[in-house]
């Protein structure tokens, strides 16, 4: 995984910046296992501050590069911390995610709708979208708050790291569910614990 400095204030801006950091790591690889979007459940035996008992939703860039946002680690700030001066964020009641180490200075909205929502807003998922435009975000927040999910951050994979961490058993991969994805994360990471385990001791 690729980390960044966190930055001590939030703030929105264009999000071109992280992707071409993300994409001009190092040279493409090729990988079989992670080809398309997935939902990585940590196993128990990942011990790590961050990323120990998480939930992530993932998808790929190309050239074996894949990004993701983490959906079960509400934080205590609220959006109307961070856009004080706009009102509509003042009414959102839930808090807000950290989606991830890199960029941890925006906010990104993720939200479940059959369609994009415009700007640039990225497909993680067949029906999940991620928008990091504030123009989108802010339309998102004032039209749709109830089917999004505002996340400050976002993690990267460098080539081949991902499927290396799968093949070093880090993760339980699971197949693309947005309903699941946006599901309240109290008692979700361990349901799907064991839901992994089971379908394990069944192969």
């Amino acid at each position: 995984m690729v980390a960044s400095n966190q930055g001590t204030a939030m703030s929105q801006r264009s999000l071109a910046a992280v992707f071409a950091l993300v994409l001009g790591l190092s040279a493409p690889a090729l990988a079989e296992e992670v080809s398309g979007p997935v939902i990585l459940v940590a196993k128990p035996e990942l011990r790590d501050k961050l990323y120990g008992s998480s939930i992530l939703v993932v998808t790929p860039l190309g050239g074996d590069q894949h990004v993701g946002f983490i959906v079960n680690r509400p934080s205590d700030t609220r959006l109307g911390m961070v856009f004080p001066e706009h009102g509509p964020s003042q009414k959102a009641i839930d808090p807000v995610y950290l989606g991830g180490p890199t960029g941890s200075q925006l906010i990104f909205a993720m939200v479940q709708r059959p369609d994009n929502p415009g700007g640039k807003s990225l497909a993680v998922m067949p029906g999940l979208y991620v928008a990091f435009d504030a123009a989108v975000v802010d339309r998102i927040i004032e039209s749709e708050p109830d089917r999004a999910r505002f996340m400050a951050g976002l993690v990267a994979w460098k080539p081949g790291e991902l499927q290396a961490e799968i093949e070093a058993g880090a993760w339980y991969v699971l197949s693309p569910d947005p309903a699941l994805v946006m599901r309240k994360p109290e008692g979700l990471w361990e349901e799907l614990v064991r839901r992994s385990q089971q379908a394990d001791n069944t192969i």
